[in-house]
């Protein structure tokens, strides 16, 4: 009894798992790294609490206590798919196959090590690189939704003056007409002045053809009386000339009786 290590009796004695359990609110769920009975619940109670893991980053952030990750692995624990994967993420698979390997006497703990440290350094190169790049991305991405902003406001003030530009020049055309017909009403008193004056100067002219008028009629009326009183005194020529007919042959008839 005394040569067997705890892990390893609790592992032998119940089937171990290092698995996830779910905590976080709805949509924006993060999960602790637990090694548990694989007879508990998913969210139940657990033996050790190894990290957490938040999947809402990009990348995903894993947090692990990596030699307690190593221990419960060397003693016998389970992964499950998930959690394996992550541990190979973090290099504690690849940090077990070496020391399994050190145990065997297949390489040195220096070598091990040496290796390990390699591929931490490469994978943390990589991580490094990933990060400058989604961050490069997104700046990328967040000037072009500035510019296209900025395009896109641009053009709303285009067509705020171009509707400015086109309503002005309505305005313009439609106070033309309104101007052009007020002129009229403006120089009416002008307007009729002149036409005041102009019908008297048409009266003045009128009035002349009139008074031609009355010297015309007066003109013929004069013409008329004259002929009128020649009438007469070839009437009264006519009347006195027989009578003085009459004398004269009374006359010859006295003259004619005397002898």
């Amino acid at each position: 009894m005394d040569g067997f290590h705890p892990l390893t009796l609790i592992v032998n004695f119940m089937s171990v798992k290092i698995r996830l359990a779910r905590r976080g609110r709805k949509k924006q769920a993060i999960y602790d790294v637990v090694v548990a009975d694989a007879r508990a619940p998913r969210d139940g109670r657990f033996i050790e609490k190894l990290g957490t893991y938040n999947p809402n980053t990009n990348p995903a952030s894993i947090n692990l206590n990596n030699e307690r990750a190593l221990t419960w692995l060397l003693n016998g624990a389970q992964p499950t798919d998930t959690v394996k994967a992550m541990l190979s993420y973090r290099g504690v698979m690849l940090k077990k196959h070496l020391q399994i390997g050190v145990l065997k006497g297949a390489i040195s703990q220096e070598q091990a090590d040496a290796k390990f440290n390699a591929w931490l350094a490469e994978k943390d190169s990589k991580i490094e690189g990933k990060k400058d790049k989604l961050a490069a991305a997104k700046e990328k991405q967040r000037k072009e939704a500035l510019a296209a902003e900025a395009a896109k406001n641009q053009a709303r003030i285009d067509a705020l003056k171009a509707k400015e530009a086109e309503a002005s020049a309505a305005a313009v055309v439609a106070a033309t007409p309104a101007v052009e017909e007020g002129t009229p009403a403006v120089e009416a008193p002008v307007v009729e002045e002149e036409s005041a004056a102009a019908p008297e100067v048409e009266a003045a002219s009128a009035e002349e053809p009139v008074v031609e008028a009355a010297e015309e009629v007066e003109a013929p009326v004069a013409e008329e009386t004259a002929p009128a009183v020649e009438a007469v005194a070839e009437d009264t020529d006519s009347a006195d000339a027989p009578a003085a007919d009459t004398a004269d042959a009374g006359s010859a008839d006295a003259g004619a009786a005397g002898e």
